[in-house]
């Protein structure tokens, strides 16, 4: 891997993890189009990665640090009273407790059954199709509900805890490459009534302290045999991955003020049948 690979790589996952595009779908294809000859299971690789992973969790902390500050705070004053009071912000603490919950379940169950779909451009481009009709149906399902109830939109706290369960198993979808974390969850949202602004932030909530305890769970691959070679890349790489995500979460929490996952949906439509078609021409692998 070059550096100019690297630092393209960084980008390309600062953005695309917060996107509702896939990371890890894009991550497979974009270097296969490119031809790229990248060993996905080298432990030199998988120690970028890690730090990639760590940079971009780091800009999401920062970029709600007032948010997490309140959360941090109303849900250690919870504990204090030994019960949760009114205050929106410790029911929100919780509610993110429960939705991470399933995803470190799945996460541990599927992780090894999982990682044999990572080389491959046409399981990632299926699952790319995946995504996208994941986004449109729920854009279609919060639609009929809209129009068949006429249910309101509920603030975050409102939500239950079974809800908030259920955006977490969304998000843990995205151990399947080309299934996008915030695009699942997102959808899980939309069908709890959420509005597309409160989805995101949820979103993006809901993932800052899994992307975080992934990259430190894999942060004895730094270690590892040959790790040391990409050091400088993979520092660099983190504080570009880290700009790269502040960057994408600051435009899309105003693109979904007033906008849907449509537009995602059909670029990862699209994508994902012309990688597919290749994939099955033998001209990517």
């Amino acid at each position: 891997m070059t550096f100019a690979q690297a630092m393209a790589l960084a980008v390309l996952q600062g953005v695309t993890e917060l996107f509702p595009v896939s990371s890890l779908g894009q991550t497979i294809l974009i270097p296969a189009l490119l031809h790229w000859k990248i060993n996905r299971s080298d432990p030199s690789f998988l120690a970028f990665v890690t730090v990639l992973h760590l940079g971009t969790a780091l800009a999401l902390v920062v970029y709600y640090r007032t948010t997490w500050v309140r959360i941090v705070r109303a849900f250690f004053a919870s504990i204090w009273r030994g019960k949760m009071g009114h205050d929106p912000d410790e029911k929100l603490a919780w509610l993110l407790i429960v939705g991470t919950v399933p995803v470190g379940i799945l996460g541990v169950l599927l992780k090894d059954s999982v990682q044999a779909f990572f080389g491959s451009a046409e399981i990632a481009a299926v699952f790319l199709m995946i995504n996208a009709g994941v986004m449109f149906l729920g854009e279609w399902l919060r639609k009929r509900q809209k129009m068949r109830a006429g249910r309101a939109d509920k603030p975050l706290p409102a939500l239950t805890w079974g809800q908030s369960a259920g955006i977490g198993v969304g998000q843990a979808l995205a151990l399947f490459p080309g299934i996008s974390r915030s695009g699942a969850s997102m959808v899980a949202g939309l069908i709890c009534d959420l509005n597309h602004e409160d989805a995101a932030n949820y979103s993006f909530l809901l993932a800052t302290p899994v992307i975080l305890a992934a990259g430190l769970f894999e942060i004895g691959e730094l270690t590892a045999p040959g790790s040391h070679v990409v050091l400088v890349q993979a520092v660099l790489g983190g504080v570009v991955a880290g700009i790269a995500a502040y960057a994408a979460v600051s435009f899309l929490v105003r693109y979904f003020r007033n906008n849907d996952l449509r537009p995602f949906g059909w670029y990862c439509l699209v994508f994902g049948a012309v990688c597919f078609s290749l994939a099955r021409l033998g001209v990517i692998h």
